[in-house]
């Protein structure tokens, strides 16, 4: 992935990074931290009633999803244990100079640096809340060693990365999770739905987060 990523605000306040290469930022210039709630607590990890949960995430990023997932977890009072893959990790200076204003008031100030500083292929226990598990690799050929309760597929768009929204790929994660096991993604184009039914999920829209209309929940529902 070519290295030409730059800060930018949205719309809430909080920062994305945009490549001008690939024409794509991380998250909407409509709200960083907005979409992200949207999308993968709020229509992804406040549908579990489990408390203890296992997560898989689909491009580390900026690790604003984690932080979030983080936050949330001591807010809640739940065990998370959060693996991320990631083949291109961003550059020290450009992950400290992310800004997420008010996104984890919960945790320490460092809690972002925190994750980025996370060494890679291990697990680290950040808290009694949060364990994580950054896998530093391509997803098409991570081995999965542990079914997941939730996924968030935060992948870029279909255009950017289709490899990653093939049906192949999305049965792969499909077989990696476990039984009610819900996979959220910001994308809603009507291919990926029919890929994701196609692969075994039960897959509904939702109202999507400002900017966009839609978004799709996709649960696993095995044996039924």
């Amino acid at each position: 992935m070519p290295g030409d990523f730059v800060r930018k605000p949205t719309a809430d306040g909080s920062d994305t990074l945009y490549s001008s290469l690939l024409g794509e930022a991380y998250h909407s210039l409509n709200g960083s931290i907005t979409e992200s709630r949207h999308v993968f607590i709020e229509a992804g990890l406040y549908e579990h009633t489990h408390q203890h949960i296992t997560i898989f995430e689909v491009g580390f990023g900026t690790g604003l999803n984690a932080l979030l997932t983080w936050q949330s977890a001591v807010e809640k009072g739940l065990t998370i244990h959060y693996h991320s893959i990631e083949a291109f990790p961003l550059e020290p200076d450009l992950a400290k100079s992310l800004h997420f204003p008010q996104a984890a008031p919960a945790l320490a100030p460092d809690a972002l640096m925190r994750l980025h500083d996370a060494p890679w292929d291990q697990a680290v226990t950040l808290d009694s809340a949060f364990t994580l598990f950054k896998h530093k690799g391509d997803a098409l050929t991570h081995t999965f060693e542990v079914n997941h309760d939730l996924v968030y597929f935060d992948a870029f768009s279909p255009d950017v990365q289709p490899e990653l929204w093939e049906e192949s790929f999305l049965k792969r994660l499909y077989d990696a999770m476990n039984q009610g096991g819900i996979l959220v993604t910001y994308c809603a184009k009507g291919e990926v739905r029919r890929r994701l039914q196609r692969a075994g999920f039960n897959v509904e829209r939702l109202p999507g987060p400002p900017g966009k209309r839609e978004m799709l929940r996709a649960r696993c529902q095995k044996g039924l």
